[in-house]
């Protein structure tokens, strides 16, 4: 239980654990955002070119003969949210690969022979010359 209990220190300690607990973390707050713009801005736009001018929620409710009701506001409002969460992760993550690609450094030149490699190298040329 114990080697258990390291191992899993071990990998929560890990750099790739924290920045995804801290991106969950992100990425919730951002949702309270993305949801106002949808809700509050973008959904009574279109809100208006749907019918009554509300919010496109309530606008494209529409109640089923057996009691329930169709919600397509409430489904394009989800669409929207994913699309624009989409469109912010998809430009975080370019910005990110950018600035990836400007700190890298190309790798350093292989190292030339060594001395003892370059004594070898010309004891082999001189016994080959010898043969000749």
């Amino acid at each position: 239980m114990k080697k258990f209990l390291q191992e899993f220190k071990e990998f929560a300690m890990r750099g790739n654990v924290m920045d995804l607990a801290v991106g969950v973390i992100v990425g919730g707050a951002f949702s309270a955002i993305t949801n106002s713009l949808i809700n509050d801005i973008i959904n009574p736009i279109l809100g208006m070119f749907a019918g009554d001018g509300t919010a496109l929620v309530e606008s494209l409710t529409f109640r089923l003969p057996g009691g329930g009701e169709l919600m397509l506001g409430s489904f394009i409002n989800a669409i929207l949210n994913f699309l624009v969460m989409a469109f912010v992760v998809f430009c975080l993550v370019k910005g990110i690969n950018r600035l990836s690609r400007k700190t890298e450094t190309p790798p350093p030149p292989p190292p030339g022979p060594s001395n003892e490699e370059k004594l070898l190298t010309e004891i082999r040329d001189l016994l080959q010359q010898q043969k000749q």
